[in-house]
């Protein structure tokens, strides 16, 4: 909500020296989030109002060029005489007679122009007339600030035009709270602001109505749950080409809503100062009488955006003989729409059920100043006073008379009071309140309190703009917000004892730290999928990432599930830093998936009326599904960069390979690669992870399928592992030092080409016994000295002992004893 500061001032009588800065101050200390003070440039110089006096049109030129005299008063003429100026203009929204805003010689407007006099179009130009963007009032550029028409009263030639366009007016931008719907208005703000600075407050709404005689529209509510009351109001013999009063375009301007024609900027300057949304009906394309109800699947309306929208059904929509004329409480329809050849308006002000308003919005994709509104609720006790005065303002500048009649349908249902007792405020806060405090912020929220001192307790009954107290709690907030929260004493809890982190949480933070050291950048995304998401990583049917748990009120309709992988949210993190110019990206997140259990029970209604038994928490415990945490990486483009240095060379499968080792060695183990083809990874470069032969995961180049669907670099890898899936570590001990030199000895196997290195390396070890201390692949050769479909595969065997130098016999007899151990197990023969 954008407040112009001089608005505000209209209704709370803040002292003139009270700043922008203090204002913001003010909002913050009583709960309100500020996120800007918008201050425009200032104008260095003459800015003055002037009235056309002649206008020539210069007609040898290929766009519309204008040469005027203007009037701008005395003492500001030529060499500061009386008189005119004679002044260029390219704008032609203006007429001999208007006022306007003029710019003389040496003024210096927003952004460095300085104005001076100077020859063009072979005419003298002294000066120029001003667009509203051009002195940093507003955005609009299509022609110049006409402030009015003839004689306009408190505004001559000369005068100062700063003050009456707004430049340099202050706008304080407020982030109003779902919750807080009555701060969407002047009106909810600036009775705040009354209480904070503790000055008096003049309420717009509370202006005397005319007394009305009888209906003035027929009006049918056929959904009293979804509109619980319906104004209208009807004016006859308006002009539908009155310009609106600067008073309306500048606040428009500084509320960054577009003016569009009188009837219309007068529905959105009351919406802005009353909070209630208002919608103006051609009267005369009105079918009948006005009815709300729900509309039904397949039916269509055209809205004022020109969208023929399909209703999916349930909406709340307004309608005539016609059929529907527009979405209740988020756009109207263009069958209806204000026009050019309007005369007689009907104004609607109505009261709409939030819920119903926020769904019909986002099914929609179609956001509006009314829906923030309604979305928030709106005071349904000032819907006439909300029509009444924009029928006012629109015979006040068009002309046209207000019909005698006045048509009210459905009640404003009054809030229920709440009892709290005068205890709850300093138990929920931690500081004491006296009943008078209480009774006092409270009178100042608007409630109408009764103070019971007897047992000690408060009745409530919020106003009707306060639909969200309904607890003691709430009424404890107001006063603790009132009051001030710097006003709570600060008290830090006693730190619990215990141990600290568990094991499996410092593990999660040492893997974190480790990716990081080595280049990797953590990223965190939101654990929501959708089926298309799997279709892209070549998810088969059948797979068990396809079980998917379903959300009952998704972010997003086309992610209703909880996620069964990383990969994903990473891959959709990928995809967008590369299409903004990213080219090598090194990304992990180390987060939970959501797995549903086989022969899950239902999730119970658990009371709230009473802590839950045992066994109904054992079957809500049941009924969730598994949420392991996992780690996830993406790796694309060069791991080692290129430099003075060398080339760079492009990640490969055996990177994500070696960053599963690395975070298995942090936990404790080692990490043993089975070959695997599980999507969405490229079938022989990819390897399940295992400890011992638990899985663990899987690492590897994506699915050449996979990165042209989703427009990767070629050779993108990735890994998924579970963390929660990796054993605790071991106790440490200390390792045994030899002092002996190790024998070195090399063996070349020949095995069938099928048997994996890391198989075989494994059939050493074991074979080799202890005294084999190590066991490293060194070649692999496939060639005419090998028989077909094998390959020879070379190991460097390290031999020692820890208390003795070994001989040549007890080190030959450690190799034999492996290689008959990788003989039993693979066929494997020395290579001759």
């Amino acid at each position: 909500m954008r407040v112009p500061v001089s608005w505000l001032r209209e209704y709370v009588s803040l002292p003139a020296e009270v700043s922008a800065d203090e204002i913001a101050s003010k909002f913050i200390s009583i709960g309100f989030e500020v996120e800007d003070i918008h201050v425009g440039e200032a104008v260095a110089g003459d800015l003055v109002v002037g009235r056309v006096a002649t206008i020539e049109e210069l007609t040898e030129f290929k766009k519309p060029i204008r040469f005027c005299t203007v009037d701008v008063g005395p003492g500001n003429g030529p060499d500061g005489s009386d008189g005119v100026r004679e002044i260029i203009c390219g704008a032609t929204n203006f007429v001999v007679g208007d006022l306007v805003v003029v710019a003389l010689p040496g003024t210096v407007l927003p952004g460095g122009f300085t104005i001076a006099s100077r020859q063009t179009y072979g005419r003298l130009s002294d000066g120029m007339i001003c667009a509203e963007d051009e002195i940093g009032v507003g955005s609009d550029h299509a022609g110049i600030l006409v402030l009015g028409h003839g004689e306009v009263p408190g505004i001559d030639p000369g005068a100062d035009a700063r003050a009456l366009v707004g430049v340099g007016d202050p706008v304080i931008e407020v982030n109003v709270e779902t919750d807080r719907g009555y701060a969407m208005s002047m009106r909810g703000l600036a009775r705040e602001l009354g209480t904070a600075f503790g000055v008096e407050f003049v309420d717009p709404a509370q202006a005397p109505l005319r007394a009305a005689i009888g209906d003035t529209q027929p009006v049918r509510i056929d959904d009293p749950r979804g509109c619980s009351r319906f104004v209208a109001v009807r004016i006859t013999g308006t002009d539908p080409l009155a310009a609106s009063p600067l008073v309306i375009r500048k606040r428009l301007a500084a509320a960054k809503i577009r003016s569009i024609s009188l009837v219309v900027d007068v529905t959105n300057y009351v919406m802005l100062e009353l909070g209630q949304p208002l919608h103006a009906y051609d009267a005369a394309k009105l079918q009948g009488a006005i009815g709300v109800r729900r509309a039904t699947a397949g039916e269509r309306v055209r809205t004022l955006d020109g969208v023929d929208r399909l209703l999916n059904g349930g909406e709340v929509v307004i309608t005539d003989d016609s059929g529907i004329i527009g979405l209740a409480g988020v756009m109207g329809g263009e069958s209806t729409e204000i026009s050019a050849g309007t005369s007689d308006v009907v104004i609607e002000a109505a009261t709409f059920t939030a819920a119903d308003i926020s769904r019909t919005s986002r099914r929609h994709r179609l956001p509006s100043e009314a829906a923030k509104r309604f979305e928030r609720s709106v005071d349904p006790a000032v819907a006439t006073a909300a029509a009444e005065r924009a029928a006012a303002l629109i015979t006040r500048y068009g002309g046209g008379t207000v019909d005698a009649g006045r048509t009210e349908v459905g009640t404003v249902v009054a809030p229920e009071p709440v009892r709290m007792s005068l205890s709850e405020p300093e138990r929920l806060v931690g500081r004491p309140f006296s009943g008078e405090t209480v009774q006092r912020r409270l009178e100042q929220v608007g409630c109408t309190v009764e103070l019971d001192t007897a047992p000690g307790s408060v009745v409530a009954t919020p106003p009707t703009w306060r639909p969200d107290l309904l607890r003691p709690a709430d009424l404890v907030e107001e006063v603790a917000r009132l009051e001030g929260f710097d006003t709570i004493p600060s008290v830090l809890p006693g730190a619990p004892a215990g141990s600290g982190f568990t094991p499996r949480q410092r593990r999660a933070r040492a893997v974190a730290d480790l990716l990081a050291d080595r280049g990797l950048v953590e990223s965190q995304s939101f654990p929501f999928i959708g089926t298309a998401d799997l279709d892209a990583l070549n998810i088969p049917a059948g797979d068990t990432r396809r079980r998917l748990v379903t959300l009952a009120n998704p972010l997003d309709a086309g992610r209703p599930y909880l996620r069964t992988s990383l990969l994903p949210g990473l891959l959709e993190v990928v995809r967008r830093n590369l299409a903004r110019g990213a080219k090598s990206l090194a990304l992990f997140e180390i987060g939970q998936v959501f797995l549903p259990r086989h022969g899950a029970p239902s999730m119970p209604d658990l009371p709230v009326d009473r802590r839950p038994t045992a066994p109904e928490l054992a079957v809500a415990e049941a009924a969730l599904p598994d949420q392991p945490r996992r780690l996830g990486a993406v790796l694309v483009g060069d791991w080692d960069r290129a430099g003075w240095w060398g080339p760079g060379r492009a990640a490969d499968f055996s990177d994500a390979i070696e960053i599963a080792r690395v975070v298995a060695a942090a936990c404790g183990h080692a990490v043993r690669v089975v070959a695997s083809d599980l999507a969405p990874f490229h079938p022989g470069r990819a390897g399940e992870l295992r400890v011992g032969d638990w899985p663990i995961g899987v690492a590897g180049e994506l699915h050449p399928a996979v990165v042209e669907r989703l427009g990767l670099p070629r050779r993108a890898v990735a890994l998924e592992l579970t963390l929660d899936a990796i054993p605790d570590a071991p106790p440490p001990t200390a390792p045994a030092v030899s002092p002996f030199p190790p024998a070195l000895v090399d063996v070349a196997l020949v095995v069938p080409a099928g048997v994996a290195a890391a198989d075989l390396a494994q059939a050493l070890r074991a074979g080799g016994g202890e005294l084999l201390e190590s066991v490293r692949l060194f070649d692999v050769y496939t060639g005419g000295q090998v028989a077909a479909g094998h390959r020879s595969l070379a190991f460097a065997l390290s031999v020692r002992a820890i208390d003795h130098t070994l001989t040549a016999a007890e080190a030959n007899a450690v190799r034999d004893a492996a290689i008959r151990a990788a003989a039993d197990a693979f066929g494997a023969s020395v290579r001759e």
